[in-house]
Parts: C-alpha cells; sequence; structure tokens
C-alpha cells in the first residue's frame, strides 16, 4: 500500500465517519434481491440454471431477468478452494454491476460457514489476542472493500457479520460469554467499512425476526457499549419459526416480524431489511403466495422502515435444504412473486 494513500485514508477517516451521517440521505427504494454466494460453485460443478422458457442463462442474468435489483455476497477469510474467498465474491461482484444491481457484502469472518448455531474462529486466527483478531478482522474488512472498489464496483450495504445473535468469531465474542469482546470487535468492523465506503450502510444481522427478544438482548448491549451501525438485518423464515416453536403459523410469523421491525425503528432509530428469506420449494405453488405475503408485508407494513427482502440462495438444489425457489435448475413459481413484486413498483 503506498504511502500516499495510506496517509491520506488515515487523515480523512474522521471526517469521512461524519460526513457518512449526512450522507444517508434516505433511499424510498424498496430492493429485491437474493443471495446467489453459490453461484461460481455451482458453475464448477457443471451445473446449468435455464429461465422459465428453457434459455440456459448465467446466474446473475436469470435474477435480473426475474426482476430482482440487487445481490447479496457472503464472504469467507480463507475457504477450502477458494469459493466465497475475497478473489472469488470479486468476480460474483462483477457480474452484479454489470446488471445494475444494487451489492451487500456480508462478512462471516469465518473460513466457513457462520450462523447462530456456529460461528468458528478462522485458522489464521486462532492463536490471537483480542487485540490481534481486532486489528486481523479490521484487516481484512478492509482489504476485501478495497479490492471491489480498486475495481470500480460500489458497496451499498455490508453486513458486520452473519446471523450474530449469539456474537461472531467463536469462542472469543460469543456475545454471552463476552459481550465486550463481541462489541468491540463489532465496532472494528463497522469503523473498516466506513474507511472503505463511507456512504455504505453497515448492518448487523440476527435471526428469526418473529423475536424481539433476541433482537433486544444484542442492541441493547451493543448501544451500551457505543457500537453503532445504519441498518437493522433479519431473517425472516416462517418454516423455521414454527420448527423452533416461536410461533405456530406462517401469518403468525409475518404478523410478528412486522410488529418487530416497527418496533426496532422507533426503539433504535434505524431502518431495517429483510436480508434473508424462504419458503418450502416443494409446495411452490401455493408457497408462492406465502412469498408475495412477506414481500408485501415488509414493504407496506412497516411504516416504510424496510427497505428490502433478498431470497436466501433460491437456486441451491442439493436434496437436503428446502428452502430453496428452483426445480431442475429452473426458477418456481416462488420467484414469480418477486418477478410480480418488481411489476407493480
Amino acid at each position: 500500500m503506498n504511502i500516499v494513500r495510506t496517509l491520506s485514508r488515515s487523515l480523512c477517516f474522521t471526517a469521512l465517519l461524519l460526513s457518512s451521517v449526512c450522507s444517508f440521505a434516505q433511499d424510498d427504494h424498496f430492493y429485491l434481491g437474493a443471495d446467489i454466494s453459490g453461484t461460481t460453485a455451482l458453475e464448477a460443478r457443471g451445473d446449468k440454471l435455464y429461465n422459465a422458457k428453457g434459455e440456459l442463462r448465467e446466474n446473475t442474468a436469470l435474477m435480473h431477468e426475474l426482476g430482482l435489483d440487487a445481490i447479496r455476497l457472503r464472504v469467507w477469510v480463507n475457504p477450502e478452494g477458494g469459493f466465497c474467498s475475497p478473489a472469488d465474491v470479486l468476480d460474483m461482484a462483477k457480474r452484479a454491476k454489470y446488471y445494475g444491481m444494487a451489492l451487500m457484502i456480508d462478512f462471516h469472518y469465518s473460513d466457513w460457514w457462520a450462523d447462530p448455531g456456529h460461528s468458528p474462529m478462522p485458522a489464521l486466527w486462532q492463536y490471537y489476542s483480542l487485540g490481534e483478531v481486532e486489528h486481523a478482522l479490521a484487516l481484512h474488512t478492509e482489504q476485501t472493500l478495497y479490492l471491489l472498489k480498486d475495481n470500480n464496483i460500489d458497496v451499498r450495504w455490508v453486513q458486520v457479520g452473519n446471523e450474530t445473535t449469539h456474537g461472531f468469531v467463536w469462542p472469543m465474542a460469543k456475545a454471552e460469554d463476552d459481550m465486550d469482546a463481541y462489541a468491540r470487535l463489532t465496532k472494528a468492523g463497522y469503523e473498516a467499512v466506513k474507511r472503505v465506503f463511507p456512504q455504505a450502510q453497515v448492518i448487523i444481522h440476527l435471526d428469526a425476526a418473529c423475536d424481539p427478544v433476541r433482537y433486544d438482548f444484542i442492541f441493547d448491549a451493543l448501544r451500551r457499549r457505543g457500537v453503532r451501525w445504519d441498518l437493522i438485518g433479519l431473517s425472516l423464515y416462517p418454516y423455521w419459526d414454527q420448527r423452533a416453536g416461536l410461533t405456530a403459523s406462517d401469518q403468525e410469523s409475518i404478523d410478528k416480524a412486522v410488529a418487530n421491525m416497527r418496533r426496532l425503528a422507533d426503539k433504535y432509530g434505524t431502518d431495517v431489511m429483510v436480508v434473508e428469506t424462504g419458503v418450502l420449494v416443494e409446495r411452490a405453488k401455493e408457497q408462492k403466495k406465502l412469498m408475495a405475503d412477506i414481500i408485501e408485508a415488509a414493504r407496506d407494513k412497516t411504516g416504510g422502515h424496510c427497505h428490502g427482502v433478498f431470497y436466501w440462495a433460491p437456486e441451491l438444489e442439493d436434496g437436503s435444504y428446502k428452502l430453496g425457489a428452483f426445480k431442475n435448475g429452473r426458477p418456481t413459481e416462488i420467484m414469480e412473486a418477486f418477478t410480480e413484486a418488481a411489476r407493480s413498483k
């Protein structure tokens, strides 16, 4: 990194943070998106995707054709095989840019999956002190985002962690065990994002949108510790809510999620976004209505506080995952809910 650039970034950092507060002119656009982070892995396996007419399509092109205007991509630190590495994410981000789609980057801060059930520390960080992990996390965030920026790719949103209901970078920053460490690392991630993309909106993302208790636990604790964020990200999966005993029906999941989104916006003064959702692909015809109901509720029933809905891995067909939206490499009726929502904007 050249010394002029380094000094310039350091001198401008405070100004950028201050200016970013004013840069969030309210974006009233409601985004329809998908997390298609598995695109290059799918291609490496030789899998093919087609539109409803049977015409061969690349995944990003197909999402655009279906009416989506945003893409979410996860980042792993040092993944086996290189999929979802920063370089791999750059490849997929270039495709999103080509189609004019807004980009969300989702840092897992792990070499593999991170979610409420497991969030393993990257192997390279396992013997680091908290201060060393803080530095490594910020460096990983900056380097990944600069890779995108240096390739003329804009980033609209950045997740500092994925479904961090129980913290991340376990065992060091598990929320129930060391909230101070979790807050410190989240703050490091936020500041790293702003050094590169001061106008990007930083998202802190939890699961189970229907459950206000977990949101209060995390966001109250972070607020007490001076952590900042720009949007609250939520996962809204009626199927998983019912499996966990949090709700008794699809409609209850939606109703409770909407109430929670309105409450969060009022309590914390920040807007929200459904950054993950999905419905049962085996019942695609009837589940199209559920997907349409989720989009409508997020768009029209949250007082304007929700700014988008992202389907998680619609193209995924691995036999064990039930909440994709494709069959035989083609979009099912579920994706029509997005197409119809796009037409009604």
